[in-house]
């Protein structure tokens, strides 16, 4: 017969979607397995309309033959078939697809039919399946065409339902094909694949290889709702008799034999009823899907029907995963249409901050693009990812509220993500994170929510304070803290990197501002009798804090006495918008610009150092110092070693080590 060519179609875009749009040669197998479904579907759903005896899901099943002689694969179902038409329309037109035109004809294009209207809720349901779910996967006609990567030549010999002909497409690629009469004893398609030889770059046999198929099915079509079966190679040990068995120096003898084997799961988990799945189906579940050993923390099961129909099966790991907070960790969920996986990480369907979940989304409705391996941006995938967003919140919040201990550890895991997330949105995630965030009190020395601290702020008590360092210990005994302490205000005690930058996104919880312990303004009213003192000490050393600042040569942008401290003789307050926190997180990062943050050197005038101090700038100046001589004698000595006192109680280094050990040697003459 002769050879016709493909319609309207050239040779070029053949060889475009062979060579470009597919990104792994694998998903071929995917793409025929689910050709084979839908005419298993189309067959069903067919004999359902026309109320036929004896329809049973379970007489369908798809068939993989190998013949490694032949070098042939060969994929074969008891679906719908086609007839020499339709093969010439379905086969012969690139693009041209037959489970479209019957989900159009059917009423289950699930992006226009009219039935959902765009204003209606979605529901979330139990789950399960219904006798009449037929959920057709093929779109776009160009699967079958990916077979061309592997093949060399493909033949297909198909029966229509209901005819006594069968028939023969067969075509090497893009020179065109033929159709011819053929032979098959019953309704359905055989898909026959010639693989092409092996070349030092590609392993063509591998495909052969029941261990490959296996994998393969496992990975992309193991909740094809119909069996997927392949008669494998066995090992088994001959039989014997007793006497045999208890000869000496008996070893028992293997035989090989061939055995029908079930490649594929079926019933997905996630469209089984909720009632009908047990705490260890899910945990079992996620074990194996996922590697890991550890129960998840929270399983979240939603199945939704409305605008957006779609089964999701999440979970919140028990642990961080090793690689979680570098950059080879990849998020993503599980990307099934109709128990089909088309992607194995969707990083569009998780925010960032959300990036810890691990789990699956399955939905028909999602509009995939010829290749079925990218998406397009449209409605449904958002519509998805926003419920999915909410769902997890839903569920954080959940365990916060009625399993503290558990969130606890769950934030131990992932909290610093949530930070992260607060600070790379610039606020915009705020409303999503801020209640999910727990950082240490103070006063109940446990970690706390900001509503749990906005619950027990004191009446005269204006901001949300804070303090940032590296441990809660050495922020507890921070000399800018004892203001605040005395006034019994409770203080969160921040020892993550991110977190001064996180609250400074944040700016504010219901009215209540943030601010740091370490803040020139601490936003304390002070009586008149108080501000008074203040002043008056003020203008009394306002002299000698001026030499003092002098001596510091530009350290500091102003030298003050504290009314913040109690005990201790000195401490730095941060006069501008960076902090000395952030300017010790932002100079540790690699290839960053250095930044300084303004320091202000506040003295307490309570202890015994300011009149020492005091004495000093007396004696200086009685011996004609002045700050433009630049010579500060002991003075000088006192103004580095409260300095450097500053920064070592910051956990900062000291500038010059040498220096300051002279300092110390000088003084204690």
């Amino acid at each position: 017969m002769a050879k016709k060519q493909f319609k309207a179609e050239s040779k070029r875009l053949l060889d475009l979607m062979i060579n470009s749009i597919y990104t792994h040669k694998e998903i071929f197998l995917r793409e025929i397995i689910s050709n084979s479904s839908d005419a298993i579907d189309k067959l069903y759903y067919k004999r359902l309309s026309e109320e036929s005896e004896g329809v049973n899901r379970d007489d369908y099943r798809i068939r993989i033959a190998v013949d490694e002689n032949a070098k042939t694969l060969t994929i074969s179902d008891n679906g719908i078939g086609m007839s020499k038409d339709e093969m010439e329309t379905n086969l012969g037109t690139i693009a041209q697809s037959g489970s479209f035109k019957f989900k159009k004809e059917n009423g289950q294009n699930g992006q226009d039919n009219a039935s959902k209207d765009a204003a209606a809720e979605d529901v979330e349901t139990d789950g399960g399946e219904g006798k009449m779910d037929i959920d057709i996967i093929g779109q776009f006609g160009v699967g079958f065409y990916s077979a061309f990567m592997v093949s060399k030549n493909i033949r297909v010999v198909s029966r229509a339902y209901g005819s006594d002909e069968a028939y023969v497409w067969e075509s090497k690629g893009a020179d065109g094909y033929t159709i011819e009469p053929g032979e098959r004893e019953e309704a359905g398609t055989d898909v026959i694949l010639t693989l092409k030889d092996d070349t030092e770059e590609e392993n063509y046999s591998a495909y052969l290889k029941a261990y490959q198929i296996r994998e393969l099915v496992k990975k992309y079509s193991d909740y094809i709702r119909y069996p997927i079966i392949m008669n494998v190679e066995k090992s088994r040990e001959k039989a014997a008799t007793e006497e045999e068995k208890a000869a000496e120096g008996y070893k028992p003898e293997y035989e090989q034999y061939f055995e029908d084997e079930t490649l594929n799961s079926m019933v997905p988990i996630w469209k089984r009823s909720k009632s009908d799945i047990s705490d260890e189906d899910y945990n079992d579940f996620y074990k194996k899907k996922f590697y890991d050993f550890t129960d998840p923390a929270r399983v979240i099961h939603t199945n939704v029907e409305g605008v957006t129909t779609y089964n999701a099966l999440l979970f919140i790991p028990g642990k961080a995963p090793y690689n979680y907070y570098t950059k080879e960790y990849e998020k993503g969920l599980q990307l099934y249409s109709s128990g089909v996986m088309i992607m194995e990480k969707c990083a569009d369907l998780l925010p960032d901050y959300f990036s810890f979940v691990k789990g699956l989304v399955d939905s028909q409705d999602l509009s995939l693009n010829i290749s079925r391996e990218m998406l397009q941006h449209d409605r449904q995938l958002k519509a998805i990812a926003s419920r999915l967003e909410k769902k997890i919140k839903a569920e954080l919040l959940h365990m916060l509220e009625n399993d503290r201990e558990k969130y606890e550890e769950f934030f131990k895991n992932f909290g610093l993500q949530l930070k992260f997330g607060l600070y790379s949105g610039y606020g915009m995630n705020k409303d999503v994170l801020q209640d999910l965030i727990l950082l240490y009190s103070s006063s109940e020395k446990k970690l706390a929510t900001f509503k749990e601290y906005i619950s027990r702020m004191k009446e005269d008590q204006k901001y949300i304070y804070y303090a940032c360092g590296e441990t809660v210990e050495k922020l507890d005994r921070q000399p800018q803290t004892e203001l605040l302490k005395d006034k019994g205000y409770e203080i969160f005690y921040c020892t993550d990197e991110v977190d001064e930058f996180a609250l400074r996104m944040l700016a504010s919880i219901d009215g209540k501002e943030f601010k740091s312990v370490s803040d020139e303004d601490l936003g304390i009213e002070e009586s008149e009798e108080e501000k008074k003192a203040a002043e008056k000490k003020n203008e009394d050393s306002k002299e000698m804090l001026e030499a003092l600042k002098a001596a510091l040569d530009g350290k500091v942008s102003e030298v003050k006495v504290s009314s913040r401290l109690k005990t201790h003789p000195v401490c730095f307050a941060s006069g501008g918008g960076l902090s000395i926190e952030m300017e010790k997180v932002l100079n540790a990062m690699p290839a960053g610009e250095k930044v300084k943050a303004e320091k202000v050197l506040e003295i307490n005038p309570e202890h015994p150092v300011f009149e020492a101090l005091s004495d000093t700038f007396a004696e200086w100046k009685a011996n004609g110092g002045t700050t433009d001589s630049k010579d500060f004698g002991k003075l000088g000595d006192y103004a580095g070693l409260l300095y450097n006192q500053a920064l070592l109680i910051e956990g900062m280094p000291v500038e010059d080590p040498v220096e300051f050990s002279n300092q110390i040697c000088k003084l204690m003459k």
